[in-house]
């Protein structure tokens, strides 16, 4: 589907970078996260020239920056509320 080489996925699933869940037959089966990790891993290799070892630092990275977003979209929920209660 997305020509990426069997050791590759390995790779990435044994770094963290995707988690594929397993069948009763314990084939791995990707999910739309998985997969949309996986394009942008091969963009950066393709494209951009970028080794295993970067992708991964990126990958990490860019999740970093996700969970980050998140946090601070629930601080910011939070000022909200109490600034609501206290009347401001």
């Amino acid at each position: 589907m997305l020509s990426i080489q069997t050791h590759t996925l390995r790779y990435y699933e044994r770094i963290g970078i995707i988690e594929p869940h397993r069948s009763q037959g314990n084939i791995r089966l990707y999910s739309e996260r998985d997969i949309d990790l996986l394009r942008h891993a091969k963009t950066l290799v393709d494209d951009m020239g970028i080794n295993l070892a970067g992708v991964e630092v990126i990958l990490r990275m860019i999740q970093q920056v996700g969970e980050l977003q998140s946090e601070l979209e629930k601080l910011k929920s939070e000022v909200k509320s109490l600034r609501e209660v206290n009347g401001r």
